[in-house]
């Protein structure tokens, strides 16, 4: 009888612990999310990929990644790279105490809550972004453009475009979590590699380039 009580002590002190763990998980990336959105000086940028008047950025993160390539005839009938459609995955950082701390995934899916039911959703999915916190999510297509290395947000010559990406669907975590229910741009500055392969390809093959970019996020001004 003692044997199993002392078992039963030693499981439920195994159970606070693991509580205890992850309430102070939830707390430090809690943390992370009020810090990046306090302190994070967000860079100036072109108007080509600013947003308008009336957005305010509210979080930035770091994101190593790769962007997918798939080999596809061209008009000419030669095959070549294309991203078409769209497939970046990639994870996003921000410093906590001085060590980063993952807050973000990035990848394609599709658009399951999107803001104009109205339009069609493209069964190839959308670019997502999705809290490590709370697991909201933003979906966002590109409306604006620069060329890597033609500005100093985006300096980086050869490297994929830095780009404006704006929400087209939003939705709140499976526990109420609103980090990215609400936002409305996105923006993809400071890339480095990423861009298409230049060997020769056979229609059909794919490859992952890697890459580094800055992206930073914003709602609408309260």
């Amino acid at each position: 009888m003692n044997c199993r009580f002392d078992n039963q002590l030693k499981t439920i002190a195994r159970v606070r612990e693991l509580f205890a763990i992850t309430l102070l998980l939830g707390c430090a990336l809690g943390a992370v999310t009020h810090a990046a959105a306090q302190q994070a000086t967000f860079p100036t940028t072109p108007k080509d990929i600013r947003p308008p008047v009336g957005n305010t950025p509210f979080l930035e993160g770091h994101a190593f990644g790769s962007q997918g390539y798939t080999c596809l005839p061209s008009t000419t009938g030669a095959a070549s790279w294309t991203v078409n459609p769209p497939r970046p995955e990639a994870t996003l950082f921000a410093t906590f105490f001085g060590q980063p701390v993952q807050i973000i995934t990035h990848f394609t899916s599709i658009n399951t809550h999107p803001n104009d039911p109205t339009k069609p959703v493209p069964l190839s999915g959308n670019a997502t972004w999705q809290s490590s916190l709370d697991t909201s999510k933003v979906w966002a297509v590109a409306t604006g453009h620069i060329n890597a290395g033609s500005d100093a947000s985006c300096p980086n010559t050869g490297a994929i475009p830095c780009l404006l990406l704006q929400s087209v669907g939003n939705q709140e975590g499976p526990t109420g979590g609103k980090l990215f229910a609400k936002t409305t741009f996105v923006q993809r500055l400071n890339t480095k590699g990423g861009a298409a392969p230049t060997t020769a390809c056979i229609v059909g093959q794919t490859q992952l380039q890697p890459y580094t970019a800055d992206y930073v996020f914003f709602h609408g001004s309260e």
